[in-house]
């Protein structure tokens, strides 16, 4: 319930805030709820998870890609995420989620996704995102590269990340 409140003021926010480009960082604040808390009393890492996907809508809808996908009956999955985790929130911090696009390969779009806490990293994660067609299919990064006008010139995705995606790849034989 916790999330569709928040997927709720993200939908108002948005609404009232300022535009931003898909190459942009988008800021997301957020504040650290009871039902984000493990039995450590703080926030559990699969609530972390969660608010990586409001990041990544708040990104979208604030430079109208939202919008673009649905219109041709397109739709994001995450394919791959890795995590690394510094500090802890706790019940009732304030905290920023920024969201930023790395770069994107012949599959893939790539993503980071860092929590800030008073300047502090908290957690960050790179995220390996696909389209996919409601139709079936999956929509090419060239397609979706066309729908919102090109990419940046500098746009360039770092080499670990290409390697790491690499790594974690799995093959059509399920190895």
């Amino acid at each position: 319930m916790n999330l569709y409140f928040r997927l709720f003021l993200l939908r108002l926010r948005v609404r009232r805030g300022p535009r931003l480009s898909l190459w942009d960082e988008a800021r997301t604040p957020f504040r650290v709820t009871l039902t984000d808390l493990d039995p450590l009393r703080h926030v559990n890492n699969g609530k972390y998870l969660s608010l990586l996907d409001l990041g990544r809508l708040d990104l979208m809808l604030r430079a109208g890609f939202w919008d673009a996908l649905r219109d041709r009956g397109w739709f994001p999955v995450v394919a791959a995420q890795t995590i690394t985790y510094k500090r802890s929130l706790t019940l009732g911090q304030r905290f920023d989620l920024r969201t930023r696009v790395l770069g994107v390969d012949e599959r893939s779009v790539y993503l980071e996704q860092t929590f800030v806490r008073r300047g502090g990293v908290v957690a960050r994660a790179v995220v390996q995102a696909r389209f996919l067609r409601s139709g079936g299919g999956h929509v090419s990064p060239a397609e979706l590269l066309d729908a919102v006008g090109g990419a940046p010139e500098d746009l360039a995705l770092p080499a670990w990340v290409a390697a790491w995606a690499s790594a974690v790849r799995i093959s059509g034989d399920g190895s």
